[in-house]
């Protein structure tokens, strides 16, 4: 019988990881529930976007397992990590993430978060970068020891910077359209944070390569967890020092667009002449919260 996950937390639990006989009891055990993970998909209900969870017996065969955390009940929630293409369990169908995600409770988002992360890290890391040997899992599935070298291996997280940027009177938000998106969808500016570099040095650096711009009063406002492909986003508000500097890179960005309050309710509200991120990705906070600045300080 699945489960469909209610708008509760699942606690870390973290200090349950070092116990190595977990995994095995919960499996054995008939209170674990499971959420499925296929790539970036989960096990969704057939009928709408919510997350499902499934007893052990239902998952499919051949999974990575780790341990999620136990939710309010106390019951167990684990991760069966699957390959891409396996058959989804009885009852429910593959959903991706970027896909449902803004539509998921949001204690199931912060879960789906989790697991798909952790379950992408083990399906692209099962050998040691080190030695080359194969490597098992440990820690209830948030390590993996190498059987060459033993060396251990944790979740690669790494740091990118996303900025959204407005015009020094505050009345325009510039957006760039990526080329990964053939021209259909305009947000913020994001890339990774390089070697030796801070947060907010990434952000000048990425800003005068994607959009040719400078910019001050770089603010912080929000971060997210993001497992595309293994990403914490740290989002930013920022200034143009000039807005006729503003030009697209030709390769990352194909366009740039500034866009007025109203046009950017009308995306949104998904009305505009063009498409704006969607509600699970923090470039949608951090447009809303510009678009929002100007009713809160009236």
């Amino acid at each position: 019988m699945t489960v469909q996950m209610p708008d509760v937390r699942v606690d870390a639990s973290a200090a349950e990881r070092t116990d190595e006989g977990l995994l095995a009891r919960l499996r054995a055990g008939g209170d674990a529930r499971v959420v499925v993970v296929s790539g970036d998909a989960l096990a969704l209900a057939t009928d709408r976007d919510a997350l499902e969870l499934v007893p052990v017996g239902a998952a499919p065969a051949g999974a990575t397992w780790a341990f999620l955390g136990r939710a309010e009940d106390g019951n167990a929630v684990l991760l069966a990590a699957v390959p891409a293409g396996a058959e989804a369990p009885s009852g429910t169908r593959w959903g991706a993430f970027r896909d449902v995600g803004a539509r998921l409770a949001p204690g199931a988002t912060d879960l789906a978060v989790s697991a798909v992360a952790l379950a992408r890290w083990h399906v692209a890391a099962p050998f040691c970068p080190a030695c080359g040997a194969l490597t098992r899992f440990e820690t209830a599935g948030w390590s993996r020891r190498c059987s060459g070298c033993g060396r251990e291996h944790f979740p690669r997280t790494d740091p990118a910077v996303i900025v959204a940027v407005s015009r020094a009177d505050d009345e325009a938000l510039l957006l760039g359209a990526n080329a990964a998106w053939g021209g259909r969808m305009y947000s913020c500016f994001a890339g990774f944070v390089e070697a030796g570099e801070t947060a907010e040095q990434a952000v000048h650096r990425e800003l005068a390569e994607e959009a040719g711009i400078r910019v001050r009063d770089v603010r912080y406002v929000a971060s997210q967890a993001w497992p595309y492909p293994r990403s914490l986003m740290l989002g930013f508000h920022a200034t143009v020092v000039d807005a006729g500097e503003a030009r697209e890179d030709g390769e990352e960005i194909v366009a740039l667009r500034w866009f007025s309050r109203e046009e950017v309710a009308r995306g949104l509200r998904g009305e505009g002449d063009v498409a704006l991120p969607g509600g699970v990705s923090v470039a949608h906070r951090l447009i809303r919260a510009w678009h929002d600045r100007a009713a809160s300080a009236s």
